[in-house]
């Protein structure tokens, strides 16, 4: 047998491995064969191909392998199992770009499914390994790392740490200061993951000096980078007045409002989320918010948008009113009580309904004027509706009675509390004739609307608990009028005034 054909058995057993690899990734690619793939065995073929003579082999059978365990936790538990990843994680410091990009795709996708199955990873060493690939100098090997390390961070705060104590944060902040468009947008979103977890670990992320480099970015045209500088800024800012301070400092006001009119719904969402995690900390926060004129935008974009889209935005109204009495009104100056009415008109998710509920309940709980600024919007019977109606969720119906309450409680504008009288519960009544029982001894306008209205009436029906406080309500309210009045529309009166013509005897 000549060198020639000797030298050919071994060019075909190349070729065979080249194609078998080839022909597997691109089976992997389609959901349909997974299983197939995984009852002929086909993790522990693709095992040996990792180690192989031939580059093209080793990184088609790690493209493959990434692509299985990407599809189900139990592939990827197999992947772990098969004694892989150590394999994978040798390899990486020693081969080319291709083999970097393939081999932190494979650990991506394992960790990807579980906190389990990401501390695997953890174990094996791939954190330093991943670590030393941001350092490289292709941009779609840093991309890979990052995207890996990510995919580990995010499920909890031990797996953050981990990636934390690995070094990685100092490089993922130069990373986002590089010209490459994905690689900024997958760094800003591992700094999110990994700040979102506890102030300690955001603070580590602002100790990099992340906040600067992630503001400059807000003006950034590209909407997928915007989205994630929003969440990273957002993640950040969430946990602490101090950190919310920080972020403010990075003169982020009055840019970041630009991004409420954005086109992108995610920018529109991030933005106006960014803008709630500072205004819930203090007064001061939110009013430094309202001067820049951030209440009026987020009410435009509420208008302007539907959905969750809207959710952020209504919370953060919320928050702004809840903190004190001037920054209520600057909510009701700016024209926030309609499109909050209109959230709970026009949305189909509970949430949203109970989120605007809430937020007009924060709006209308600190005095007379704010109360009446919300009942004249028509709002109070849509919040008793949506109590007592069975199909609201057990979120909404807290919601809903906790806004009655604060409202209720301020309000003295009786117009809107009477068409209450005939639908309200009797936990909700108490509030309702609370409020007439203060108003009417020292109006007298009021006393005679409330009879032509048929609200003295009403009251009459009630059944109250002797004793209650319902039932002292009541008798301040009866106190206000003649006794005869009040006779007069008691349930019974004209049935025992007809008995009384029936057993008349007339004087002849």
């Amino acid at each position: 047998m000549s060198q020639r054909q000797v030298l050919q058995v071994f060019e075909q057993y190349q070729r065979a491995r080249t194609q078998f690899a080839q022909a597997v990734a691109e089976l992997a690619s389609r959901p349909q064969n997974i299983e197939t793939l995984q009852n002929a065995g086909v993790i522990s073929l693709l095992r040996p191909l990792l180690l192989d003579v031939v580059p093209t082999v080793q990184q088609t059978a790690a493209l493959a392998l990434g692509r299985l365990a990407n599809y189900n936790d139990d592939l990827a538990e197999a992947v772990v199992k098969g004694d892989i990843l150590p394999q994978l994680v040798c390899s990486l410091s020693e081969q080319n770009r291709f083999y970097k990009k393939a081999a932190a795709f494979v650990l991506r996708a394992v960790a990807k499914h579980s906190p389990q199955l990401a501390q695997a990873i953890v174990q094996c060493g791939a954190l330093e390994m991943l670590v030393i690939c941001l350092e490289d100098f292709d941009p779609g090997v840093k991309e890979a790392a990052s995207w890996a390390l990510e995919y580990i961070a995010r499920h909890n705060s031990e797996l953050s740490q981990a990636v934390v104590d690995a070094g990685a944060v100092p490089l993922l902040v130069l990373c986002i200061q590089e010209p490459e468009i994905a690689l900024k947008r997958i760094a800003a979103s591992t700094l999110s993951d990994i700040s979102k977890h506890s102030p300690e670990l955001a603070q580590t992320v602002v100790d990099a000096g992340a906040i600067a480099h992630l503001a400059q970015m807000i003006l950034n045209p590209d909407a997928k980078l915007k989205r994630q500088v929003l969440s990273a800024l957002s993640q950040i800012a969430k946990h602490s007045v101090d950190l919310a301070e920080l972020v403010v400092e990075a003169e982020i006001f009055p840019v970041v409002l630009t991004c409420l009119k954005d086109s992108d719904e995610y920018v529109k969402k991030n933005g106006a989320t960014l803008i709630r995690e500072i205004a819930k900390h203090t007064p001061e926060l939110s009013q430094l918010i309202v001067n820049a004129g951030g209440v009026a935008a987020v009410i435009d974009c509420i208008g302007s948008c539907r959905g969750t889209v809207r959710l952020p935005g209504i919370m953060m109204l919320g928050y702004v009113a809840a903190h004190s009495e001037n920054l209520s009104m600057a909510v009701i100056v700016s024209k926030g009580i309609p499109p909050l009415c209109a959230c709970l008109l026009e949305e189909q998710e509970d949430h949203i309904k109970a989120a605007a509920a809430w937020a007009l309940g924060q709006v209308g709980r600190h005095t007379p004027a704010h109360a009446r600024a919300v009942a004249v919007a028509n709002v109070l019977p849509t919040l008793l509706a949506m109590y007592v109606d069975t199909r609201s969720s057990e979120d909404l119906q807290m919601k809903t009675k906790k806004a009655l309450k604060n409202i209720l409680q301020k309000c003295t504008y009786l117009p809107a509390l009477e068409p209450l009288l005939h639908d309200a519960p009797p936990n909700i009544m108490k509030h309702i004739v609370g409020q007439f029982s203060k108003v009417l001894p020292h109006d007298s306008k009021a006393r005679r609307l409330f009879v032509t209205t048929g609200g003295l009436k009403k009251v009459q029906e009630i059944k109250a608990e002797p004793g209650s406080l319902l039932q002292e309500y009541i008798s301040t309210i009866n106190n206000c009028y003649p006794e005869e009045i009040v006779r007069y529309y008691s349930p019974g009166y004209s049935e025992m005034l007809l008995e009384r013509v029936e057993n008349y005897h007339p004087v002849l």
